[in-house]
């Protein structure tokens, strides 16, 4: 598909992420790495949020806030740090009550991009 409308028409900060990025190629090869750390990413949050390992769970939280960022994922960017400063803080309570929001975006967005992406 391949759309850039496509992806500012579901939140996406497009222009941000090529801001830093310089060009649609890079972008999109960023894009494709994001998936990829996904597939891995979301099961380490799931298992760090069930052992209640905040030091690890708060890793993974920063380098999703990260890609986010770079790829003008604002909703979720937000999302993630948030959850870093809440595990750096030990605060399980908020991760628990808050967990299924940030991978509802998580997802939302991957869905999203693979669309982009034709995958």
């Amino acid at each position: 598909m391949k759309d850039v409308e496509y992806l500012k028409q579901n939140g996406i900060d497009v222009n941000s992420g090529l801001e830093l990025l310089g060009d649609m190629e890079m972008y999109d090869e960023t894009l494709e790495d994001f998936l990829n750390e996904c597939e891995t990413r979301l099961p380490n949050l799931q298992k760090y949020k069930d052992s209640s390992d905040m030091a690890n769970y708060a890793i993974q939280a920063h380098s999703m806030k990260s890609d986010s960022k770079y790829l003008g994922f604002m909703a979720l960017a937000e999302m993630s740090l948030e959850h870093e400063m809440k595990s750096k803080n030990n605060d399980i309570n908020y991760i628990n009550n808050n967990y299924d929001n940030l991978i509802t975006e998580a997802k939302r967005i991957i869905n999203v991009v693979k669309n982009y992406l034709g995958k």
